[in-house]
């Protein structure tokens, strides 16, 4: 069981990133939003530990709903937000614009977290599947899924470190 301060902790960064999130989102689209990333190495290890966070805080909701401690919809709902987060991050890298020297590890990056977005999207086909009392065969098969995009991930988080220069 989580205690409530490890909650609460989790809650304050879930609600910083949305609000960064939030104003990446209020930005006008009219005109090409381009974010002029000097220091290429500190920026992607910022979105490495935006990732990590994501990743843990979603490895904790899930947990809670394969052992029944929340309800389908309610890790739906938290997985959203996640998604939501996760693809503010991913439109960060497509206009980052990264020298071609950073540019293999900015896409590898890049695909991981369109992986990590794979997966939360999984993880709520889980939770209706849950919610429906479908089968133990479709929702280990989905389970299968689940663990494959997440690995995929992490091979390409690999891929983007191997692929920093010098």
């Amino acid at each position: 069981m989580a205690s409530k301060k490890g909650i609460a902790i989790t809650a304050i960064i879930l609600a910083a990133i949305t609000g960064a999130s939030f104003f990446v989102w209020i930005i006008p689209q009219q005109n090409d939003t381009t974010f002029i990333v000097t220091d290429y190495e500190n920026y992607l290890d910022g979105a490495k530990g935006i990732h990590e966070i994501l990743q843990e805080s979603t490895e904790i909701e899930y947990q809670k709903l394969v052992n029944d401690e929340i309800t389908p919809e309610e890790y739906i709902e938290s997985a959203d937000v996640t998604s939501t987060q996760a693809t503010a991050q991913i439109s960060e890298f497509v206009t980052s614009k990264p020298p071609e020297e950073w540019q293999d590890s900015y896409i590898s990056y890049m695909d991981a977290m369109k992986k990590f977005n794979s997966y939360l999207g999984e993880t709520k086909v889980l939770a209706n599947l849950i919610k429906n009392e479908s089968s133990q065969e479709e929702i280990d098969e989905t389970i299968q899924k689940i663990e494959s995009l997440k690995a995929e991930s992490a091979e390409l988080i690999k891929i983007s470190d191997d692929s920093r220069p010098g």
